[in-house]
């Protein structure tokens, strides 16, 4: 019978991409991660024998802990989590056991940019319409929760990068960016290593809203309607971007479970009934 605070792999694959999702802690130690370095999307590292440290990084909100097997370590820690009250569940199976559930992906820990302060800082032009605005979403999502994220001058984007230690994107000539005729947003799926068919799926309409190619899917010109929509109600874009992600929310939960759902009027049921 499973314990009352062990979450499945597949339970945990649902959650994650969501707004819902929990703080995923990895606490494997290191020469088990350095052998295999790769992260649950979203996670974070910490060690676990630093338990009050964490209880601040969480700040109340509720978590899975991971550790190698599944086993003592996350156990334990979550456990002790809960004797402090904060909600805790630990991964069955651990890292193995994501690590072999199917359609489970993982990133590279290298891909991933050094943090500046807490968490990982880009910068990118501003008046952010579609790729500027998923890309966040995605990194919000998936790869860093807490990241911030820059708008500046096109001419300066390079140029505060440097100053501040930011990572560039969506620019001409830099490494997150378009490549060939693709979006930076498929650029981040491939060098995250999250290639699911729902993302896939989504950087298709993406990718057709902002390089003109409405061909490419029937939601494409949808997407460009509702982000010029979105740029015209805002002067300020971070208020923009936290507006767009729920834009970007529905839109995963479309790829994922809904993409072949239609609706129409009036219904079959309507219609019988003449």
């Amino acid at each position: 019978m499973p314990a009352p605070n062990e979450i499945t792999p597949q339970k945990l694959l649902r959650l994650i991409g969501t707004p819902d999702r929990p703080v995923i802690v990895d606490i494997s130690i290191d020469p088990d991660f350095d052998a295999d370095p790769y992260l649950i999307p979203g996670s974070i590292r910490h060690r676990y024998d630093d338990i009050f440290s964490l209880i601040n990084i969480l700040d109340g909100e509720p978590c899975v802990v991971a550790c190698q097997k599944g086993r003592k370590l996350s156990q334990g820690l979550a456990a002790l989590l809960r004797s402090h009250g904060i909600s805790a569940d630990y991964l069955s199976g651990g890292i193995y056991g994501w690590r072999d559930t199917p359609e489970a992906p993982r990133i590279p820990a290298a891909a991933i940019p050094n943090p500046v302060g807490d968490s990982t800082l880009w910068v990118t032009r501003h008046r952010p319409k579609i790729d500027r605005i998923a890309c966040p979403w995605l990194i919000r999502r998936f790869v860093d929760p807490n990241a911030r994220f820059l708008f500046v001058s096109p001419s300066e984007v390079e140029d505060v990068a440097c100053r501040f230690g930011a990572v560039p994107f969506d620019i001409e000539g830099v490494f997150w960016s378009h490549r060939d005729r693709k979006c930076t947003f498929d650029t981040m799926l491939e060098e995250f290593g999250l290639q699911t068919d729902a993302l896939l799926r989504l950087a298709k309409v993406i990718r057709g809203a902002d390089t003109d190619r409405h061909d490419l899917t029937p939601q494409s010109a949808g997407l460009l309607a509702l982000s010029v929509g979105l740029s015209r109600q805002f002067r300020d874009d971070n208020q923009q971007l936290e507006t767009g992600l729920g834009l970007y929310d529905a839109l995963y939960r479309w790829a994922r479970d809904g993409y072949e759902e239609g609706h129409q009027w009036p219904t079959k049921q309507a219609q019988g009934n003449g």
